[in-house]
């Protein structure tokens, strides 16, 4: 196949040494198989700003730290100066989340490079070694289900741990791969403490997961996941070891539920008129 121009400067660096095929074409980012002496890995292209269809919305962008005041006067003016550090600080946020979130024992592909653009990283595998499907493609028994969605709420709770809400998760960012599902997609990755709104995403990132492996497994829908997790993060009781219970009751003076409840009905506003958009 042609090299995209992109990826030229990859191959004239010796970073990789072959571009296979393209894998998938995203909102945000081309993604290709490449070479890299005798391993195959994946790169990811981002796309322009006026190419994409995800907007760097402000609550993503809430309270993320920029190289200098230079930077941030020029994104607060909107020069072209301004957005080019702006789409450059919406990329490496990837970079950073994913090799923060490796660190922490985060089930993410392991990023390699990031030059120029384009991401490298490790290509997520299938049993049969081929590059491993997303979750909305794959169907599911009741007890794969299960396993499945506790094991990424082990994930989404270590991401917690380790300061960093994904913000956009669901069954289009989950790859299955031969050991299990993998977390992709963080440019909108948000910091749990720097960020008002890490709340509301920590909730929709949860209902996300339980809405779409309650389909196979009923028995998960009445689950109340979310709402543990982001209480016991805020009493500073969270680890990676808690037991999950899926139950929430209200403590007397601990919660303002008014609040989490208006906090859970946005995100389902928020997630229904994303599936509106992807589906036109």
């Amino acid at each position: 196949m042609k090299t995209p121009a992109r990826l030229q400067s990859l191959l004239e660096e010796g970073l990789i040494d072959t571009v296979v095929r393209q894998l998938m074409s995203g909102k945000e980012a081309m993604v290709y198989v490449v070479r890299c002496g005798d391993e195959t890995r994946c790169a990811k292209v981002y796309k322009e700003a006026t190419q994409r269809s995800f907007r760097q919305a402000v609550d993503y962008t809430e309270n993320r730290k920029v190289k200098n005041t230079r930077q941030a006067r020029a994104m607060a003016k909107g020069t072209k100066f301004g957005r080019q550090a702006q789409e450059a600080a919406w990329q490496s946020a990837e970079v950073d989340a994913l090799y923060r979130l490796a660190a922490a024992g985060v089930r993410v592909p392991t990023p390699y490079n990031f030059h120029d653009g384009v991401l490298l990283m490790e290509l997520v595998t299938d049993a049969h070694g081929d590059a491993a499907p997303r979750l909305n493609d794959v169907v599911l028994t009741p007890e794969d289900a299960r396993r499945h969605h506790a094991m990424l709420l082990t994930q989404v709770v270590r991401m917690l741990c380790a300061g960093v809400v994904h913000g956009d998760l669901s069954e289009f960012n989950i790859l299955l791969a031969e050991d299990g599902p993998v977390i992709i997609d963080l440019p909108q990755a948000v910091d749990a403490a720097g960020n008002n709104h890490a709340g509301r995403m920590l909730l929709r990132d949860v209902e996300n997961l339980r809405n779409f492996f309650g389909g196979f497994a009923p028995d998960l829908l009445p689950t109340r996941y979310g709402l543990e997790i982001w209480d016991l993060y805020q009493r500073g009781v969270l680890s990676p070891e808690t037991v999950l219970t899926g139950r929430f009751e209200r403590k007397a003076g601990a919660v303002d539920m008014g609040s989490v409840m208006r906090e859970i009905d946005d995100a389902r506003a928020e997630e229904t008129a994303r599936r509106v958009r992807m589906a036109g």
